[in-house]
């Protein structure tokens, strides 16, 4: 991948904000005529500067391809963020990966895009140090609505107090976790009469342990399954690690080991343990009844 315009920064969450920098590198291509691009880096160097730190990921790296394409741009580069490129100083990340390694002929990041050792790098300093080649610099400003800054992290604020709806506005679409479906805990339709689906939350954020509403389907296809999904560690049954199990309404196909992704539509209640399975079966017949009544 050499030449085109690219988009530049991490997009975890491909958020509102996001797509005006990504609608802005594709206005731009379309005027020189040349390819618009994505450049984006993985792991999140939140996560390889502060590996102790909870998960807080809102669209992992195969997720985060997969929004910014559908975007309209030609293609998404993800640079691996390893020890060299965090500790290359801003300068040098501009000559050797920017115009070397890249050859951009134009650059769009938004207003707070740090880059180089020492976050020594900034949107001043890119347009200064790209003129001399004759390369422009879009700039994006801050952007929000009705209060809300369109944020990454305030996106990650919003769905750890379980405020999907709030979350949903600054991202554009609903949340959503994508991941495979795994084998059962032993809990669901044998147990408490109810077939459910299981993915683990892997790399993605914590929202409030609870209940939602969601919608559901295979990932990349249209969510076209209602349900009611619990996230946490099921402590009614002595749940261990982290998941995210759902019942879906009018639905009883195997679909272990395929990738499905589930939106969070709306917050039911926070996630309790029961003292017994008879108390949890009637509290599940209670959050469908609610979901369903949206």
């Amino acid at each position: 991948m050499k030449g085109g315009v690219f988009a530049l920064g991490n997009f975890d969450g491909v958020h509102r904000g996001h797509r005006a920098v990504i609608e802005a590198a594709i206005e731009k291509a379309r005027q020189l005529r040349v390819p618009a691009r994505v450049l984006t880096f993985e792991p999140h160097p939140r996560a390889f500067f502060q590996p102790h730190l909870p998960p807080f990921r809102l669209t992992p790296q195969k997720v985060k391809e997969r929004l910014l394409l559908s975007l309209g741009v030609d293609d998404v580069e993800t640079l691996p963020f390893t020890s060299e490129i965090a500790q290359m100083s801003a300068q040098d990340f501009i000559e050797r990966i920017v115009l070397e390694k890249y050859g951009t002929q134009h650059l769009v990041a938004g207003h707070d895009f740090i880059f180089g050792h020492n976050r020594s790098g900034d949107m001043k300093k890119l347009v200064s140090w790209l003129a001399p080649h004759n390369i422009g610099v879009t700039e994006i400003e801050e952007l929000g609505d009705d209060g809300e800054v369109f944020s990454s992290t305030r996106v990650r604020e919003l769905l750890l107090e379980g405020e999907v709806g709030a979350a949903a506005k600054i991202l554009g679409r609903d949340f959503s976790i994508t991941g495979t479906i795994v084998k059962g805990f032993g809990v669901g339709a044998k147990t408490i009469g109810f077939p459910t689906a299981n993915i683990l939350l892997d790399g993605y954020i914590r929202p409030k342990y609870g209940v939602y509403a969601v919608r559901a389907g295979k990932a990349g296809k249209a969510l076209t399954h209602e349900g009611v999904a619990n996230i946490g560690q099921r402590p009614t049954v002595n749940g261990e690690g982290e998941n995210l199990e759902a019942h879906l309404f009018m639905f009883n196909k195997d679909i272990h080991g395929e990738e499905w992704e589930f939106a969070l539509t709306r917050f039911i209640r926070p996630e309790r343990k029961f003292d017994t399975l008879e108390a949890l079966t009637a509290q599940i017949k209670k959050d469908i009844q609610a979901a369903k009544q949206g």
